[in-house]
């Protein structure tokens, strides 16, 4: 194609929308990545809710420690006590470990479905700059060829004057 002052446009132009379409990527891909991290930290969690039950559970078995020392002996049978605490534990840690595992679950199901939904997007979303981008080129030629026409008619007018 001849180069003209609207070349320069439609070269500009065609930038800024494939710029446009990369910076769609970009953000659906940013959007995919925190789904992700979040899940990554709810997993995380549920380690950490271990560990917690386990130094609660070594706490206030070195604090029951502490008191059965403190008495005199046979003055009370803490035992049933532990047991209490470590049961009482146990099924507090279960159904937080339930919950989170059920959360866990919802999220990859919302990240999955998120992924088949940022795939579908982001190909109408190419689909759209394609067509625009086919458009632009076509529009361009028309506009270089009445350019070059008008060029063309000019030099003629040039001449025949």
């Amino acid at each position: 194609m001849t180069q003209n002052p609207l070349t320069h446009l439609f070269d500009a132009q065609r930038t800024a929308v494939k710029q446009s379409q990369t910076l769609t990527h970009d953000a659906v891909e940013a959007q995919k990545q925190s789904i992700e991290a979040f899940a990554t930290v709810v997993d995380a969690s549920s380690s950490a809710l271990e560990r917690n039950a386990d130094v609660t559970s070594g706490a206030i078995h070195a604090w029951l420690d502490a008191v059965e020392a403190s008495l005199p002996e046979d003055a009370a049978d803490v035992d049933e006590l532990r047991t209490l605490v470590d049961e009482g534990l146990e099924n507090a840690t279960e159904a937080q470990t339930e919950t989170l595992e059920t959360f866990q679950d919802a999220i990859e199901d919302s990240a999955e479905a998120y992924d088949e939904f940022a795939d579908s997007y982001t190909d109408a979303v190419d689909s759209s700059f394609d067509a625009f981008l086919d458009a632009h080129e076509q529009a361009e030629a028309n506009v270089t060829a009445v350019a070059e026409n008008v060029e063309d008619a000019a030099e003629k007018f040039d001449t025949a004057a």
